[in-house]
C-alpha cells in the first residue's frame, strides 16, 4: 500500500509518541503519582494500572464530547 504522506511517516509517529507521552505525564500527575522520564520500575501495580485507567477514561470522555 501506498503511504499518501510520503516520507513522514517517522515524524508522525515520534509526534504521536510525544503527544502520549505527555498524556502520560498529565495523567499521573492528575492522580498524584510522580512518574520520571524514562524507566518507571519503580511504581506498583496500582499506580501504573491507575495511570492507564486514567487515560482511558480521558479518551472516552473526549470522545462522547465529539
Amino acid at each position: 500500500m501506498s503511504n499518501s504522506n510520503g516520507n513522514n511517516n517517522g515524524e508522525m509517529t515520534q509526534k504521536g509518541r510525544e503527544a502520549l507521552e505527555r498524556f502520560k505525564m498529565e495523567s499521573a500527575s492528575e492522580l498524584g503519582v510522580n512518574l520520571k522520564q524514562g524507566y518507571n520500575g519503580d511504581l506498583t501495580s496500582r499506580e501504573a494500572g491507575s495511570i492507564g485507567g486514567r487515560m482511558v477514561q480521558k479518551m472516552i470522555n473526549s470522545y462522547k464530547m465529539q
